[in-house]
């Protein structure tokens, strides 16, 4: 087992990091004859650093290599050869191209830097072309076009406003992040805020008092899908159970009806787990079963199975329901 100071260190990520920190020099590593050469050019920011080399290489090889990386022909590089920040030659176009790289005492070591300065008067990296995106042109839709394209953000506002003449965008995003902030709540186990309740289905939705009264047709259509009591047909209070989504088990603690959330019949569960959204309480903070914060749940009857169903692990799947709150 590795330690340092006295601490032991069992994270093998840690004990990769502290031997890549503390790993010796690279020319540690390095054949013989071959260095390492930081290249800088007069026209670019970019710095390309510890390029190899060998101590056999040409000027030619070197040129070429600055020709690859920066753009600029060998016949316009001026090379400036420096040894530890101190320029000990300069190289003019097509001067020295033969001769090694040995021959200017580079040496394994040391810190070598080659500066090109690029002596093309129609450089295409003059004027910092190749690295400064602000010398792009780019496009800029006008506004009339903008106004007439269609699937905008704009586009959905306009037809918005064709239907309610106060809408606006700012409204719209302040009405969002409140409903948003209420489901949020109700995930919590938190009583719902003031101007919020839950639709038919027991989705978090925003109080509309002045919503038109349904009719007496559609009231009957309604009232024919709200859980009845056939619905939690085989559910005990005690039993154990399993619910859907996720295969969460627990123990069944209320059955009946909830007038804070829609009509209809709901199941209170106590998870073996946390992976609940309330403490047993409703709408109000009214409690109909005690359970620890975050283990328990309401649930509709067709999600919940009663059976043996011995506790276990159950983190596989925490997937959000319309028919759990």
């Amino acid at each position: 087992m590795a330690s340092t100071g006295g601490t032991n260190i069992r994270n093998k990520d840690l004990l990769a990091l502290r031997a890549y920190i503390g790993a010796g020099d690279s020319n540690e590593n390095l054949a013989k004859g071959t260095i390492l050469v930081d290249l800088t050019y007069s026209n670019l920011k970019q710095r390309h650093v510890e390029i190899r080399f060998d101590l056999h290489d040409t000027v030619d090889t070197l040129r070429a290599k600055i020709h690859q990386k920066s753009g600029t022909p060998a016949a316009f590089q001026h090379l400036q050869i420096k040894i530890n920040g101190v320029t000990r030659y300069e190289l003019a176009p097509g001067q020295d191209d033969a001769r090694m790289l040995g021959y200017f005492g580079l040496e394994q070591g040391s810190l070598l830097e080659v500066h090109c300065i690029d002596l093309d008067p129609h450089s295409g990296s003059s004027g910092g072309q190749y690295e400064d995106t602000s010398l792009v042109q780019k496009y800029v839709m006008s506004d009339e076009d903008y106004q007439n394209r269609k699937g905008t953000l704009r586009d959905w506002g306009n037809q918005q406003k064709a239907k309610d003449p106060t809408f606006n965008l700012a409204k719209h995003a302040r009405q969002h992040r409140e409903l948003m902030d209420a489901q949020r709540q109700v995930k919590l186990g938190l009583p719902l805020p003031a101007g919020f309740q839950f639709d038919s289905t027991g989705k978090v939705v925003r109080d509309e008092p002045d919503q038109p009264i349904p009719s007496a047709k559609n009231t009957a259509a309604d009232d024919q899908d709200v859980p009845g009591l056939d619905t939690v047909d085989g559910l005990q209070v005690g039993g154990r159970c399993e619910v859907q989504p996720g295969g969460r088990r627990g123990v069944i603690a209320f059955v009946g009806e909830v007038p804070e959330f829609s009509a209809g019949y709901w199941v209170g569960v106590i998870f073996d787990e946390p992976v609940g959204k309330t403490d047993g309480t409703a709408k109000n903070g009214k409690r109909y079963f005690e359970s620890p914060a975050n283990h328990g749940g309401f649930l509709r009857g067709k999600n919940v199975t009663a059976g043996d169903f011995p506790e276990r692990d159950i983190f596989d799947d925490d997937s959000d329901s319309d028919d759990e709150l």
